[in-house]
């Protein structure tokens, strides 16, 4: 498996199809100080997904932050990509064969149960979806609590997702989260790049608060 610091996950933006484009977003979140960027860009074909996932390759390499593909696993792995996040439609055993040892992978989880199948597939951190979402209709959210028991039940560190921003995201690190990943606080903020930064700050200070 791929070693992971888990403060790499910190700030992790996710790009939509709604508000700015994929390249805005993710141009923002370089800007603003993003650890991470996910491209999730269901509504483009393969023939559309790669070249631009290729282009971001590009500018997050140039920044020194991961760039991970959401669900397609081989667009990751032919543009370049760190590494790919999957849902559980997805087998993790599956998604850690196509993307080798090298490259990181992320497994949406709603359970311990889930987190624990994950972890030994080759998971290298796991995605917690904590509040409902306008953006992901489906995922399912667990809240607070269900965070704090997947925390205790894996050594993989944790992102959390779903309805956070700066006001509620230190709940979230508090409940065992090692990251906050952000969509709508990001694509419809007034000035994106510096609704990442504010974010970026509240997890450094969390950090520093629990290395003193």
């Amino acid at each position: 498996m791929a070693r992971l610091d888990p403060r790499r996950l910190g700030v992790y933006v996710v790009t939509s199809d709604t508000g700015p484009g994929h390249r805005e977003i993710a141009t923002a979140a370089i800007k603003g100080g993003a650890t991470a960027v996910q491209l999730r860009a269901t509504e483009l074909a393969d023939d559309e997904l790669e070249p631009l996932a290729m282009s971001l390759v590009e500018i997050c390499g140039d920044a020194g932050i991961p760039l991970f593909v959401n669900d397609r696993v081989d667009i990751a792995v032919g543009s370049g990509a760190a590494g790919a996040h999957v849902g559980q439609d997805d087998d993790p055993g599956t998604a850690r064969g196509r993307l080798g040892p090298e490259r990181i992978l992320g497994v949406s989880v709603t359970s311990a149960e889930e987190a624990w199948v994950a972890e030994m597939a080759g998971a290298d951190y796991l995605g917690v979806t904590v509040w409902a979402t306008a953006t992901k209709r489906e995922a399912v959210a667990i809240g607070l609590e269900g965070l704090r028991d997947i925390a205790g039940a894996t050594a993989l560190p944790l992102v959390g997702i779903g309805g956070i921003d700066a006001r509620n995201a230190r709940e979230v690190l508090v409940s065992g989260a090692a990251g906050i990943a952000v969509v709508g606080a990001v694509a419809s903020a007034d000035d994106p790049v510096e609704a990442v930064r504010e974010l970026r700050a509240l997890v450094d200070d969390f950090y520093e608060e629990r290395s003193r």
